[in-house]
Parts: C-alpha cells; sequence; structure tokens
C-alpha cells in the first residue's frame, strides 16, 4: 500500500477536517487520527497473553507481532483513522432491571439490532471512497472487529477515549456504548493527543462484575467473563459460573451499565440498530422453544449468528436452571433433556437439577 504518485497533494490537517465532516455525515459520532506506533499496547497484549487470560481464544496469540504494527499487517501504511458509533438505543435503567430477572433474558445491547460489523464496514468503506474523490487513488484496508487490529488502543491514542477499568473504551462526552473500526491508510494525517484515563478511584466496574472477571484495574480476565463463556467458549461452561450467569445469554453489559460515565451516553437513532424480535427483553421459555430454523431466520444479519444454534440452547438452558421456577420452566427444560446434542443435555440436566433441589428445600422449609 504505497503512496501513489497519483494523490493530489492537500494539507494534511485541511484533509482531516474534511475526514471528520464526512464521518459525522456517514453516521460516525467522532473522528481521530492515529500513527502506528503501538509498542506499549503489544507490552501489555504480551503480559496479558503470558497469564493466559485469553483463555480458548488462540487467535490472540497469533500473527506475530502483527496486531501492534499496521504495517506488517498492511504494509505501507503510515496512519490510522479511528471510528466510532453509538449503539445504545433503549434506556438504561430498564436494562438493569432486566438483570436476574425471575424469566426473561438479557442479551448485550450491541447485539440487539443487525451486525454491526456490516454497519459500519460499509460506512467506512464509503468513506474511504470520499477521501479518494479528494486526493485520488488512496491505500486502505477497513477493520471492524476482525483480523489482528489492536483497536482501543488505537482508538485510545487517536483520542476517542480512554480504556477503563474493565477494559472498554470510555468517552468523557459519550460514555461507552459505542462500536469501533479503523481505516489503515497510506497517507500521512495529524495524530490527535491522545486519551488519558479519568477513572480515578472508581471501582463499580470491578466491584459489580458477575464473576470476578475483572482481576484488577485494567486486568480483564476473559476466562471468567460472562461475555467470554457466553460467546467465545464453545465447550461447556463450568460450573461454578453457571449460578453467576443469572439470565445472560449473549454476553454481558454489567460493567457498563453500572459506569459512572454512562450518564452521559445517547441513545442513537440509528435504524440498523433498533431491536430485532422483542430480543430487547424476552421471555426465556420463548427463546428456548425456538426451533434452528426458526433461530436461523431471526438471528440473519445479526451478530448472534456467531455462536450457533448448539450455543444458544446452552446458555439459555443455563439461564432457565436460575431462573424463578415455575411449571412452565421446567416443562420447556424437560423438552429438550434428550436433544441432539450431548453439551445441551448436560446443561439442561444441569438446570433441573436446580429446580428439584429448590423445590425439595421449599418442601423442607414447610415442613419443619
Amino acid at each position: 500500500m504505497n503512496q501513489s504518485s497519483q494523490q493530489i497533494a492537500l494539507d494534511p490537517q485541511i484533509l482531516a477536517n474534511d475526514i471528520r465532516r464526512w464521518g459525522k455525515e456517514l453516521g460516525f459520532q467522532q473522528i481521530g487520527f492515529t500513527d502506528i506506533d503501538l509498542q506499549q499496547a503489544q507490552r501489555r497484549l504480551t503480559e496479558w497473553l503470558a497469564k493466559k487470560f485469553h483463555g480458548e481464544m488462540s487467535y490472540m496469540s497469533q500473527h506475530g507481532v502483527k496486531r501492534s504494527r499496521p504495517d506488517l499487517l498492511v504494509p505501507g501504511t503510515l496512519s490510522v483513522i479511528s471510528a466510532r458509533m453509538d449503539y445504545l438505543t433503549g434506556d438504561q435503567e430498564s436494562a438493569k432491571a432486566l438483570l436476574d430477572h425471575a424469566h426473561k433474558a438479557y442479551l448485550s445491547r450491541y447485539a440487539l439490532g443487525r451486525d454491526y460489523h456490516k454497519v459500519l464496514r460499509g460506512r467506512l468503506r464509503a468513506l474511504a471512497k470520499r477521501i479518494e474523490e479528494k486526493i485520488g487513488p488512496l491505500g486502505y484496508r477497513v477493520f471492524v472487529d476482525s483480523a489482528p487490529v489492536l483497536e482501543k488502543p488505537l482508538a485510545e491514542k487517536a483520542g476517542l477515549g480512554w480504556i477503563g477499568k474493565h477494559t472498554n473504551l470510555i468517552n468523557r462526552d459519550a460514555g461507552s456504548w459505542f462500536f469501533l473500526g479503523e481505516l489503515y491508510t497510506n497517507i500521512e494525517l495529524p495524530a490527535d493527543p491522545p486519551e488519558i484515563s479519568h477513572c480515578g478511584t472508581c471501582r463499580a466496574c470491578i466491584d459489580v462484575c458477575p464473576t470476578g472477571a475483572i482481576v484488577g484495574p485494567y486486568k480483564l480476565d476473559a476466562r471468567r467473563c460472562i461475555s467470554y463463556l457466553t460467546i467465545e467458549l464453545k465447550g461447556e461452561i463450568p460450573i461454578e459460573y453457571r449460578k453467576l450467569i443469572g439470565n445472560r445469554v449473549y454476553g454481558c453489559d454489567d460493567c457498563q451499565l453500572f459506569c459512572p460515565w454512562n450518564k452521559f451516553a445517547a441513545r442513537t437513532d440509528e435504524a440498523d440498530f433498533a431491536p430485532r424480535h422483542d430480543l430487547d427483553a424476552p421471555e426465556l421459555t420463548e427463546l428456548f422453544s425456538w426451533s434452528e430454523e426458526e433461530w436461523l431466520r431471526k438471528t440473519e444479519g445479526s451478530a448472534i449468528r456467531r455462536i450457533g444454534y448448539e450455543q444458544w440452547l446452552r446458555n439459555i438452558a443455563v439461564a432457565l436452571g436460575n431462573a424463578e421456577g415455575n411449571e412452565k420452566i421446567v416443562e420447556a427444560l424437560q423438552a429438550r433433556q434428550d436433544s441432539d446434542s450431548p453439551m445441551v443435555n448436560t446443561h439442561v440436566r444441569w438446570a433441573l437439577e436446580q429446580h428439584a433441589r429448590a423445590t425439595e428445600n421449599t418442601t423442607q422449609a414447610k415442613s419443619a
């Protein structure tokens, strides 16, 4: 991706201002620019991997240093354009009220609508085309939570926010309910000043994490994280975490819901991110009753597709085991206790055991 001789010479600051304006027109809330020096982020990544915090996410240890060397991943890269787009569509208090609900499921708010990869990727390509119209042929590649890219360190360096104690990016004016995307480019753009941490002494995210996955400020053991357990982990969920998962069937937002900075978060008006099929507050038994064909139809174009139907049932079985016991929930579990999936069966049996134990305890209490 070498500098093209056909590119029109233009003041870099003027071009940067134009790119910000075009980004806003395309639906991004903020655009930032950074160089490609990620040595500090590489050191943090190396330490994190050495502690095995990545669990089964083997892709995090692959590709050598390409994550921290954009010019190795995409030869000729000189600057990175980092972009963020808000995705919160509902009320945060309503989302909090849904946590550990007696019979409803909680899905991470980012997954309620259309797959964000597709939305941001299309907008970033459109942004690249705008740049080409201005300066001529442009060498670039678009990344949205894909390939070996350190998107949060890049965004932090580009001034879009700081990496909080929960390891998500936080913006002073917008909280953390946003997606990130990048354009690796072969043009030099003026780097924005990096953001610094404003977490101070706050430890709300650490204290509220259901599984204690935030093992220290800015340190996440992904193996304990509910997002990892419900999405990345392909096998059985360890028994010690099943009760702690509660009703979270796809990801977890607790650290964001209780972060004080999210009082500044704004709702998005992006239609693509609007909840589909009532997934913002669905009944657990309703989700568990979906056939594979129905699941495929209702998750078409959704990020939820990545876990597959078997994991979907596994996760809901755990949530049903944590739900308030009633005949409908027990019957839903019994209907799947002889499924074709040994993994689903294991979690269904565990869930039924929870309800049997709860019934036994209630009976003993009444007779005491």
